[in-house]
């Protein structure tokens, strides 16, 4: 192997992508862990009035030049040792930080909340206006870089993930989380793979639909190396299900007349969007059935470390080899396996381990949340560039209609399978409950 007789190349370091990735996603919880890490503008839920978007009033101001020159500073540091053109990338940046605030407010609308279409939907949809109406400039394209984008935001949500969230659900929750997502996931890549998709496309969707929905598709899309402009399909189709579910699925549930914490845990399962699981739980209108939903998502959640970090390897050491025809060294596997796992991981792990223990829960969630904050905002960044990127033919004709046919199907058998495991778990006839109806 080439990279075998030249030793260790120290300049990946800086040059590279992935560690980049790693250094500001770091920085920016060492910043949380040190406590002057500024803190992103707040958008505020809002219906007729644009004014509650902004609860700090003109102080958001401050709080959003603070977050663009802190983010600024650092991307384009990266960018620098990367060789991007700087004098553009500034100007460009500015562009993609603006649209990204907007998809946020717009996201925060108490309506468009309400049905679960997130912010980068519409992050999405203004990137691909641009691109497909108006027309990317040419000093637009030098800030519109994807996928330094999704690394550093997934770096960042490492530090959002606790583990002892799996320990608070208790048997129960650890059960469901790990009997849905299993099965789910390979029953999702198999119907996938026979409908014809790619084993990285297919391992996309699974993810997203056995864990909790975007977070999880991206996180699998740059575990696996994956086509953004599949990424944002499935992330797309994503948000349509979820609007489909939360209108479903309570009505489902009375109608079977499931006791609330079951009907709370069967939505928490199955709905792939948070922001979603949270509403439908509010529709079904008891405090039981909210809490187990947002219980069962919580630990669901906690799996897309270990599913990023699997899928990484999968796609290392499996995907590669079949593409290449080489089995690669212990060696080569690192050097080709996504730096910013790592970077992930080990954010997980200094919150959970060393954080955790010492200052307690209520610090380490206060310090990962403030760094998890910024994942928000590098999510939306990507998702401006991807629709910069696309062409909306290309984005349409994705599978051919194929891969939604198989996301549909594959749903469907989730609601199954998780229907079954909240009896299971859930209904008390084999064990108690973490959350009792009401």
């Amino acid at each position: 192997m080439a990279n075998q007789s030249k030793g260790i190349d120290w300049s990946s370091l800086w040059k590279k992508e992935d560690w980049w990735a790693c250094w500001i996603g770091w920085f920016i919880l060492l910043l949380s862990i040190a406590g002057i890490l500024p803190a992103p503008p707040k958008v505020g839920t809002w219906s007729d009035s644009l004014a509650k978007a902004f609860p700090a009033g003109w102080a958001t101001v401050g709080k959003l030049a603070a977050l663009f020159i802190l983010t600024a500073v650092l991307t384009m540091i990266g960018a620098a040792a990367m060789k991007r053109d700087i004098k553009r990338y500034l100007p460009s940046y500015l562009v993609i930080f603006l649209i990204g605030y907007i998809s946020l407010i717009i996201g925060a609308q108490k309506g468009i909340k309400y049905y679960g279409f997130e912010y980068v939907l519409w992050a999405l949809f203004i990137g691909l206006f641009i691109s497909n109406v108006l027309g990317v400039p040419e000093w637009l394209k030098a800030g519109v870089m994807t996928e330094y984008f999704i690394k550093i935001g997934l770096v960042c949500m490492g530090a959002g993930i606790m583990f002892s969230v799996v320990i608070k659900a208790g048997a129960v929750g650890l059960a469901q989380a790990i009997l849905v997502v299993v099965v789910v996931w390979f029953a999702t890549y198999w119907i996938c793979r026979k409908f014809g998709l790619s084993e990285r496309f297919s391992s996309i969707i699974a993810t997203g639909n056995s864990i909790c929905g975007v977070s999880a598709s991206i996180a699998a899309g740059g575990a696996v190396q994956g086509d953004p402009k599949e990424v944002s399909y499935i992330v797309a189709w994503l948000m349509v299900c979820a609007v489909i579910l939360i209108v479903i699925m309570p009505p489902l549930a009375k109608w079977m007349n499931l006791p609330s914490n079951m009907a709370g845990a069967w939505v928490g399962g199955v709905i792939d969007n948070t922001g979603a699981v949270v509403a439908a739980g509010e529709v079904l209108g008891k405090k039981a059935a909210l809490e187990a939903a947002a219980l069962v998502k919580m630990a669901q959640n906690v799996l897309i470390g270990f599913a990023a970090f699997l899928l990484a390897l999968w796609a290392t050491l499996a995907l590669e080899r079949k593409e290449t025809g080489e089995r690669p060294s212990l060696a080569e596997v690192w050097y080709r396996f996504p730096k910013f796992i790592v970077g992930f991981v080990v954010a997980s792990l200094i919150i959970s381990f060393l954080i955790e223990p010492a200052w307690g829960e209520k610090a380490a969630k206060s310090i990962g949340g403030a760094a998890d904050a910024y994942r928000t905002w590098f999510f939306a960044f990507c998702f401006v560039c991807i629709g910069l990127e696309t062409r909306i033919k290309e984005l349409v004709s994705v599978g051919g209609g194929r891969p939604a046919i198989a996301y549909f199907i594959a749903q469907f058998f989730n609601m199954i399978w998780t229907l079954i495991v909240v009896w299971f778990l859930w209904s008390g006839t084999f064990f108690t409950p973490p959350i009792l109806p009401d």
